[in-house]
């Protein structure tokens, strides 16, 4: 089938920051954030403490390579026009990923992202720098969590003891094998002393769940999703207080092993950004996601231990974006919309040539007036914003 979609090679002159109206949806305005770089991706929203709404995201050649950095853009209250983007983030060792802003309650502004080497995912650690002036300014890089292959992607939310839980996975490397994401687990760092020391806690039987995202619900308990790297279901677990969680379970959505994220909306109904799409709705596969930078370097000649496993699916294309809702707490979500629409492919990550097609990784916030804004991977070429008022959820 031929791609009727808009064109690759169009995508960069679109990339000015300005947010128009989308001409077929009432309610609906967009843009495309502008970046210096040719690959851009993972994009994360928050609000700043003055109302300044922010996106953070990597961006570079192409993920995993060292020129790989955070990069920041910013809308001020009552803008219709996204600022060029602040370089947040500068090692040129490192691949540079997964940014998100965190709003302390002492008023401070974290920045956290990770940090690895090459498509090293199991070396990668865990990076801050804090604001104390609003977000204005930001200061120097230190490392949050050491611990190799913790990756983070999804914001830290506060328990009713004050108690920070930033919701974390960790990329396992086995033996002779490069890291796959075959056998990721989800964890919680812990801090109890407003980000001065973290301790690690697992969730039970989590192999398989990644990009954990907490959710506060209206009884003071908590439900989170997951990612699932065998492209199945998106997957669910609960907890009383945000520490100690059940193992993940499928829900009724599809998933494709992309990133979702979920919010809780101000009608306590909570709404998800994710790729209506899984393994079994398509036969498109990829070696890994680093196949790419990886296929001249030596594999380890260490034995690998002979146990059955499953294997992380790759390759599965990311599209349709989707929004869905649901009114009982994340049981079910039985109501959906499609934001973006396409073939999705995505078995290379080479935004040089403009190879890929994606709509992924998606970061889903809502304002004090029930706009809910969405930014988004476009093709790994762009961050695309979508903005729509409270008519416009239906």
């Amino acid at each position: 089938m031929a791609f009727t979609g808009l064109q690759p090679d169009a995508v960069p002159a679109l990339m000015t920051g300005e947010i128009t109206a989308n001409r077929s949806e009432s309610g609906r305005f967009d843009a495309y954030l502008p970046s210096p770089c040719i690959q851009n991706h993972a994009a994360n929203l928050a609000f700043l403490p003055d109302g300044t709404l922010t996106c953070v995201w990597f961006g570079g050649t192409m993920e995993g390579m060292g020129d790989i950095s955070i990069y920041m853009s910013r809308l001020v209250p009552g803008s219709t026009q996204w600022s060029q983007p602040e370089k947040m983030s500068d090692d040129p060792a490192k691949s540079e990923q997964n940014p998100l802003i965190f709003n302390a309650p002492d008023g401070n502004v974290w920045l956290l992202y990770t940090s690895q080497t090459s498509g090293n995912q199991d070396g990668s650690v865990v990076k801050c720098r804090i604001s104390r002036d609003g977000g204005l300014t930001f200061g120097d890089v230190r490392v949050l969590c050491d611990l190799p292959g913790t990756f983070v992607r999804q914001p830290i939310v506060v328990n009713s003891a004050g108690t920070w839980l930033l919701p974390v996975f960790r990329c396992v490397g086995l033996s002779g094998e490069r890291w796959t994401g075959d056998a990721d687990t989800a964890g919680v760092l812990i801090s109890r002393d407003a980000g001065k020391s973290w301790a690690m806690t697992e969730v039970p039987d989590s192999v398989g769940a990644v990009h954990m995202n907490i959710v506060p619900l209206p009884n003071g308990e908590f439900v989170a999703f997951y990612r699932n790297r065998f492209a199945e279901s998106v997957l669910s677990s609960r907890s009383r207080d945000g520490e100690s969680w059940s193992a993940p379970e499928p829900i009724d959505l599809p998933n494709n092993n992309s990133s979702i994220q979920a919010t809780k909306l101000k009608n306590g109904d909570i709404a998800m950004v994710y790729n209506h799409c899984n393994a079994s709705m398509s036969d498109a596969r990829r070696l890994s996601l680093y196949d790419e930078i990886e296929g001249d370097e030596e594999t380890a000649s260490a034995a690998v231990e002979p146990h059955q496993r499953r294997k992380a699916i790759w390759g599965v294309p990311r599209a349709p974006l989707s929004l869905a809702f649901s009114a009982d707490g994340g049981h079910s979500f039985p109501r959906r919309i499609d934001l973006d629409t396409g073939d999705g492919y995505c078995l290379s990550n080479n935004s040089k040539d403009a190879v890929n097609r994606e709509f992924s990784y998606a970061s889903i916030t809502q304002g004090a007036d029930g706009t809910v804004h969405i930014a988004y991977t476009y093709y790994r070429r762009a961050i695309k914003y979508v903005r729509l008022s409270p008519d416009a959820l239906g």
